[in-house]
Formats: C-alpha cells, structure tokens, sequence
C-alpha cells in the first residue's frame, strides 16, 4: 500500500476575479463561472461531487449537501497570474515583485546579442498569439530560415521554427542560449521552443514544445520530497516550470487526455510520494483563443475521467485538484487573468464536506503535502492537514 499525494493542475481554471483583479485588467473574470453562465450552466457531476459547486456559488455548478471531499479556494499572494508564478507558489514560493514581461517586444540589444549568438537574424519580436504568428510569419520563416521570436503577456522568450527548416535539436540548443542570456535585469520566468510542421496555409504546432524555467529562488515543495526519500513524479510540463529540480520520474504530455493517463500509470506504480502534474490543454487551447466551448467540453472531458483516477486511489492516497490562474475566454483579450483558484482534497482518510474556506496563497497546498508526509521545511504557506485528516 502506497501513500501519495497526487496534485492535479487544471491549468487556468480560474473560478473568480481576485480583490485586485482590476490592477491586471481582470474585473469581471470568472473563467469556470464565465463559461457556464454562457452555455446555460455546466455539468461536472464528478467534481460537484467533491464540492466543486459548494466553494463559492459558481454559477450553473450545483452544491451539494454532503460532498465527499474537502473544498476551498486559493488566493494568489505573489505578484503576477502566470504559470510559473502560479505553479512556484503552489510549491511554497512567493514572488514580492512580477517577472519581466515584453508588451513592446525584447529590447535591441537582447535581439543583437541573441542574433550573434545563434548566428542568424530573427524575425517577429512582438506580442502575438502563437498560432497567428506561424500564420503570419511561418511562410517568411521558411523562406529565410530566420526562426520566429515572440512574447505574450506572460513572462516568456518563444522561439517558433518549422521543423524542416530548424530541426529540434538544433531549436533546443537556440532556447538554451536564450536562457543563459535571460537572467539578472533581462530576465524571463521561461523560455519556450515552438516547433511546428505542414505547408504554407496549413501550419501546426507540434508536441515537441519544449519549456526552460528559472530555478525557484528558494527551496520548495519537490526538493524537500526528493531530500525525504520520496519519488517526485512529474506528468506535464511541471519537469520544465521547476527546471528539474527535485523531480524524481517525468513524463512529458501530448493532450490533457495523455496527462490523465500517466498520472494512472504513476498510481499504478505504487511508488510514495508526490505525483504533481499539469494539464495545459484548457489554457493553451481554450482559454488563449477564447473558445467557450471547447474549454467546456475539456472540463467535461476531464470530469469524466474522475472516477478512473478515484479507483485508483490507495488507502493512504491524497488527491487534490487545483489550478495556477486564470484564462476566461468570455473576456476580450486572450491574457491569463488574476483569479481565485478551486482546492478539491479527497482521500479514503479526508474528511468529508470539510470547508477551508479562502486560503491566503496558493502555498497552503505544499505546506499541507509536507505535513502529510512529516517533512520539516521553510516553504511559505499554511498547512490545512489537522482540518481535513479523519
């Protein structure tokens, strides 16, 4: 018999504008909320179940009167709404200042200097949408040879190269020379390779997507597991958002799908420890491009997957679901945006129908994975272990 704590990412789904919502541009936004009040109300009968409806009256999510888990939501305390900001205070770490972004494009000295050493001229530089900018720039791409650098409103250096034309080796490499350039006053939470294939007209972006992270300034969640002797088994792109650092076992993802699928392998295993994973699919295809109902449908198409993942659950196994912010593809604009995030814990020792209420950061969750597994540590963050263990 195994113990774990198995935490699932939802990555961007949000469920309410934080207090400061409006100093990002975000008042109003409610991405799970948004989106049901939009299709006239949505049916995750698995989470409800958990108390998904029971946090904070999501509209069109029902309540019930016994959920079988504990239920809650977090607040963000670091500055920011990205990924890696998300992700790193889930882990025990707040950022007391943003991550650099670009909204005008990299300055020119960072393009010289990245030109010179990759030994080619670039193309793009700007904030773009990364399926648009392939559309716009991949025919010149192709042409030239010169590879695509873009921005978004998060904190990121994206390289976009044909396969053909920049084989992924030879793209990696380029993003490993953009990393070691990216730091101190120039710095980026992440530089991102975005392979793509397919004929002028007709371009895709591949799975070979590939992220480089800072480290996290501070010690956190993963490496105080490795140091306990316990597996870190990271399912997604949580291997690249920590750069490595105390992961045990990894797998990288093609499809939310695929990610639910190895977090049941990893189970399956029997291995103690952590099984953290992120499923990017609802942000990166849904809420970027402002697809009401196809970030629907991946909720739904992950609810549905909930009893599998509950069946393979052990005795000794804690689940808990949350997300790193929000993406609400009602809003204009196609930015993350600065929301609350759902905490579902559930587990054969959980108590049931457990209120946490709203939690002060995201930290909470590893500080509470820690106590689980009575791991001393420094990390930011409020165990809730003693409110939900039977």
């Amino acid at each position: 018999m195994s113990k774990r704590a198995i935490i699932i990412v939802l990555d961007s789904v949000g469920i309410g504008a934080l207090p400061d919502a409006d100093l990002y541009g975000d008042k109003g936004s409610n991405t799970v909320g948004n989106i049901s009040e939009k299709l006239g109300g949505l049916k995750l009968k698995n989470m409800e179940a958990l108390g998904l409806g029971n946090i904070d009256e999501i509209k069109g999510i029902d309540s019930v009167d016994t959920p079988k888990g504990a239920f809650g939501r977090c607040s963000e305390a670091s500055k920011g709404k990205d990924t890696i900001t998300g992700h790193w205070e889930i882990s025990g770490v707040i950022l007391e200042e943003p991550l650099n972004t670009y909204p005008n494009g990299f300055s020119e000295d960072i393009i010289k200097d990245f030109e010179e050493k990759i030994g080619r001229k670039i193309i793009g530089n700007k904030v773009a949408s990364g399926t648009e900018i392939i559309k716009e720039l991949g025919e010149e791409h192709v042409k030239t040879g010169y590879p695509i650098v873009y921005t978004s409103a998060d904190s990121v250096f994206q390289i976009a190269a044909h396969e053909e034309v920049i084989s992924v080796p030879e793209l990696y490499n380029m993003c490993q020379i953009a990393r070691d350039m990216l730091v101190g006053e120039r710095s980026v939470g992440r530089v991102i390779a975005r392979p793509f294939v397919g004929e002028v007209g007709n371009f895709t972006r591949t799975a070979n997507r590939r992220d480089y992270a800072l480290n996290p300034p501070i010690k956190m969640l993963l490496q105080y597991m490795e140091e306990a002797g316990q597996s870190v088994m990271a399912v997604g792109k949580i291997e690249d958002i920590f750069n490595k650092l105390g992961v045990t076992d990894a797998v990288h993802t093609k499809n939310n799908m695929d990610g639910v699928d190895n977090v049941i392998e990893y189970m399956k295993m029997n291995k103690d420890g952590l099984i953290f994973a992120n499923l990017v699919d609802f942000d990166m295809h849904y809420g970027h491009r402002n697809n009401v109902e196809g970030y629907a449908q991946a909720l739904l198409d992950f609810d549905n997957r909930m009893p599998e993942i509950l069946e393979n659950m052990d005795e000794d196994d804690v689940l808990i679901i949350t997300a790193d912010h929000g993406c609400d593809p009602t809003m204009p604009g196609t930015d993350h945006s600065r929301e609350y995030v759902p905490l579902l814990v559930y587990g054969n020792n959980i108590k049931e129908n457990v209120n946490l209420g709203t939690r002060k950061s995201f930290c909470d969750i590893g500080k509470t994975v820690l106590d689980m597994f009575n791991v001393d540590n420094d990390i930011n963050g409020e165990s809730f272990y003693t409110e939900i263990k039977k």
